[in-house]
Order: structure tokens, then C-alpha cells, then sequence
């Protein structure tokens, strides 16, 4: 289905469990180019509606996703006149509402089309996850994919392998980019990235900026363990701390699930996320008080009669 609008925009990020902005014209003063309560949506990689066009909407855009990167719900106003600095002369002036509304699903992020990948994907698409898949080589994901910076909207365009999971999962999104590089960088806080890529090279590079990101949950890589051995030293010559290089998982995946085929090490990686997303969900669970600790702490209290 073809999203027009916001509220049409809201009904399918809610489906998706996908975060969103909505931008809304709160104040509108003087010559503006929308009155107020007109609104517009904004998630990572696509916006639908419109407060006016031009460098405001531009800017609001940018602020937007400047947001959903810290990867918190909140609400915030912020004032735009239209002057020659935004490149409009309304001579009017608008606040603007930005109600960010984050997913409740963890977001993990896999590098690498390759067979092991396309092993890994419809086990982790099963789950209550956001997934979004990137590889650098053109036709990995059909012939017409579209950079990273724009959704894939159509499922015509992906190669065989990709339609089939794209059509079945809808919270599958695969992005073909030349430099994925970037697209770490624009990941959101508390992301997991999976690196699986064809190129030893791209991997590091990848690593290097997932651990300069400083704010994944988890980054793991596939490859021998001599591999990981070469990374880390590496890594540490070019300045990371222990601690830091100590939060790279490689080899990726389970210890105890053994074989080197496709699927065995897309079970071995999936076990892996599994056990530690259900670590993470159990840690950020409220702590809760038991139900006598009330009295136990007013049977201690001074004149108190034993």
C-alpha cells in the first residue's frame, strides 16, 4: 500500500514496531508556508507529508533524526523563523513539536549478503526485532536496489533470496550501500551489529566504527579465531582501549554449537542473540521491592515495642 500521509505513515510504523517522528506545527506567526496543527512524519530513512517544504522543513527533517538516533521517546519544541538564514523570506516564524515516538524493539543491524547471512535472516525475522540488512555489492539484493538512504518500498526489486525473505517478514529491510561504513555511524543507540561481509578489509573498517559508536549493545564478527587475534592487535595500535577492544565477539556465535555449514552457523549466531537479548531485556526490567520489606523496615524502627 502507498503511504500518503502521516496518519497513514503512523499506522504502519505501529504495525512495523518502527520509530517515528511527528512533526507537527505548534505556533505559526506572520507569512508561513503552513498553518498550525498541519503535520508530517519522519522515520531513519523516509518522510511522508509536508509542513511547507523548503530549508524549514529541510531542518526539521535533520533535527528529526538527529532525535531518533539517541534513541529515546520524548517530546521537544523548537523555534524556526523564516528568515534569509533558512533560506525562505515568509518573515513569519513557527514552532515546531517533535514527539518521538521509538521503537520498543531492539534494532540489529547485519552486514553481508552472504550464504550465512541469508541463513541467519528468517531465524532472527521470527522475532520481535527490526532488521536491517546491508551489503556493499550491487545485485546482491536485486539489480534495482536502492541506497541505504532510501526504503526499499517495493519487493519487486530484490534478487530471489531477498523477495523471499522481504515478502515474508515484514521487519526485514535490505539496503544496498558502497560505503556501510556510514550506515554504522547513523545507527541508533543500543543497536546489535552482526558483521558478516565478504571482505576482511570492509570488516575491520566496520568494527572500527561500530566501537567508535560507543553506544551498540552488542558487535560481533564472524571468522576464525586467528582472524580476531590480527584484529585486536590492530585495534589496539590504533588506539582503542582494552576495554573497548574487549567488546568486539569473535569468533560470533555459541561455543558449543558446532559445524561450518551455512545454517549451523546461522544457529550458532542466532543462539547467541537470543541468550543475550533475553539478558538484556531481564536487566532493564524495573527492580521491584519485595512486599515485606514495608514492615520489616517498620518493625525496626526506634520505640517500636518488641
Amino acid at each position: 500500500m502507498q503511504i500518503n500521509t502521516w496518519y497513514e505513515a503512523i499506522s504502519s510504523c505501529e504495525k512495523q514496531g518502527s520509530a517515528y517522528v511527528l512533526i507537527t506545527v505548534w505556533q505559526s506567526a506572520g507569512s508561513t508556508p503552513r498553518d498550525a496543527g498541519c503535520k508530517m512524519l519522519v522515520t531513519g530513512d523516509s518522510q511522508y507529508d509536508t509542513i511547507g517544504g523548503g530549508h524549514l522543513e529541510f531542518q526539521a527533517i535533520k533535527t528529526a533524526r538527529k532525535l531518533l538516533v539517541k534513541g529515546q521517546s520524548c517530546q521537544e519544541i523548537e523555534s524556526f523563523p523564516l528568515s534569509s538564514k533558512l533560506g525562505q523570506c515568509c518573515g513569519g516564524a513557527v514552532k515546531l513539536l517533535f514527539e518521538v515516538m521509538c521503537s520498543h524493539q531492539q534494532h540489529v543491524a547485519i552486514f553481508g549478503a552472504g550464504h550465512v547471512a541469508q541463513a541467519l535472516v528468517p531465524i532472527l525475522a521470527q522475532l520481535p526485532l527490526q532488521i536491517s540488512w546491508t551489503d556493499s555489492r550491487e545485485g546482491m539484493f536485486g539489480d534495482d536496489a536502492k541506497q541505504a538512504s532510501e526504503l526499499l518500498k517495493t519487493r519487486h526489486d530484490f534478487s530471489d533470496k531477498a523477495r523471499e525473505i522481504s515478502g515474508a517478514y515484514s521487519n526485514v529491510r535490505a539496503f544496498t550501500n558502497d560505503a556501510p561504513v556510514d550506515v554504522i555511524k547513523e545507527l541508533p543507540c543500543n543497536a546489535w551489529v552482526v558483521i558478516l561481509t565478504h571482505n576482511h578489509q570492509l570488516d575491520y573498517e566496520l568494527v572500527e566504527a561500530a566501537l567508535k559508536h560507543q553506544h551498540l549493545n552488542y558487535i560481533g564478527m564472524i571468522g576464525s579465531s586467528t582472524k580476531a587475534k590480527r584484529f585486536q592487535t590492530k585495534l589496539c595500535h590504533r588506539g582503542f582501549l582494552p576495554e573497548q577492544i574487549a567488546s568486539l565477539v569473535s569468533p560470533i556465535g555459541e561455543l558449543g554449537i558446532t559445524g561450518k555449514r551455512p545454517v549451523e552457523v546461522a544457529v550458532s549466531i542466532s543462539a547467541q542473540l537470543i541468550n543475550l537479548l533475553n539478558v538484556k531485556a531481564v536487566q532493564n526490567l524495573p527492580r521491584l521491592q519485595p512486599r515485606h520489606s514495608k514492615s520489616k523496615a517498620l518493625a525496626s524502627q526506634p520505640g517500636d515495642s518488641q
